[in-house]
């Protein structure tokens, strides 16, 4: 073999050798943290259309990652940068570079979690969603409202109210009204059950019936205890054509409602005002939990028609007006 050869497999080897150890001093270095002790947990928020060497420079900058230049050229290395996804992660330098560019590239982005407790109704929903900064009030409001949305989803009614089914959530901050109402529909799905629709159908009730009766159980209860009972006072009296008489249906139907029921409101004639129409309102008042909907559904096996608060969180139960009256006078107005 020639000298000039030998010469040139000798370069080529120092070439490839120094490649070699360049590209695993690269790998080696995406598989070490920042930092061996797990802490300082930083938000990192990448906008849409962000630059990837933009944003990997704040990295550095918040000691999530160490070599700058090593972690870019890895990420070009594997197609990391070209996959990235915008939104909020939590990441540590305890992480490895090569984590956190799995984390970003999958989009794991960091969830925020939002309860919706039982009873609740849409515009205090909107209410929670507008405080979690996922959307405001009106834009809430404006898809809970919208019947096409409502609709699409499947649903026979004209808002959602009643299907936005209380229980806790986790979304990221870019996520829609939208979305959010659909995750709740989900859910109430999820628990009204094809055993709840049978049951439904042999009391003669639409699931929409099922869910309106259900909210007013949920807004007259105050002890869980009772649930079962309620129903079948309401029960009972719709058999009997009675007026439902619930105050909380008269509330629903006001508009600017200060927090104090009054006898005008009684007496004004609205959709929701049970005192003045028969049988069911038009839609439920409220978003009932399971518990309220099985109460709908299954209720006790009584005689009462009425019941009257005891200012307790429970109530005093009768078959007739008379002991009905008996007990006004006795808890309501302390004679």
């Amino acid at each position: 073999m020639s000298k000039l050869k030998v010469i040139i497999l000798i370069t080529l080897f120092l070439l490839f050798s120094g490649l070699f150890c360049f590209l695993l001093d690269i790998f080696i270095y995406a598989d070490i943290p920042a930092s061996a002790i797990y802490h300082n947990e930083k938000l990192i928020i990448i906008k849409p259309g962000q630059a990837f060497k933009s944003f990997s420079k704040s990295l550095q900058q918040d000691g999530i990652i160490k070599d700058l230049y090593k972690f870019n050229l890895f990420a070009r290395i594997k197609g990391y940068d070209k996959k990235v996804k915008a939104g909020e992660y939590i990441l540590s330098p305890s992480m490895t570079p090569y984590n956190i560019l799995q984390i970003l590239a999958a989009g794991k982005v960091c969830l925020h979690k939002i309860t919706i407790p039982e009873g609740y109704n849409m515009r205090q929903i909107a209410s929670i969603t507008a405080r979690a900064l996922f959307c405001s009030e009106t834009e809430f409001i404006g898809s809970a409202t919208d019947s096409s949305f409502v609709h699409e989803e499947g649903i026979d009614a004209e808002t959602f109210e009643g299907y936005l089914f209380p229980d806790t959530y986790y979304f990221s901050k870019d996520v829609t009204p939208e979305k959010i109402i659909s995750a709740m529909v989900k859910r109430f799905r999820s628990v009204f059950t094809s055993t709840c629709k049978e049951q439904a159908k042999k009391l003669g009730l639409s699931i929409h019936q099922t869910v309106t009766l259900a909210s007013i159980i949920e807004k007259e209860t105050g002890d869980p205890k009772e649930r079962s009972v309620i129903s079948s006072v309401f029960h009972n009296r719709l058999k009997k054509k009675m007026r439902l008489e619930s105050d909380p249906t008269v509330i629903y139907g006001i508009k600017k409602f200060d927090g104090n029921i009054k006898k005008r409101h009684l007496k004004t004639s609205t959709p929701y005002n049970t005192y003045k129409i028969h049988g069911l309102p038009p839609g439920p008042i409220a978003n009932p939990g399971i518990k309220a909907i099985e109460a709908a559904l299954f209720p006790a096996d009584t005689d009462f028609l009425y019941f009257v608060s005891k200012k307790d969180n429970t109530h005093m139960f009768s078959t007739n007006i008379r002991d009905h009256n008996k007990a006004v006078r006795k808890y309501q107005l302390g004679k």
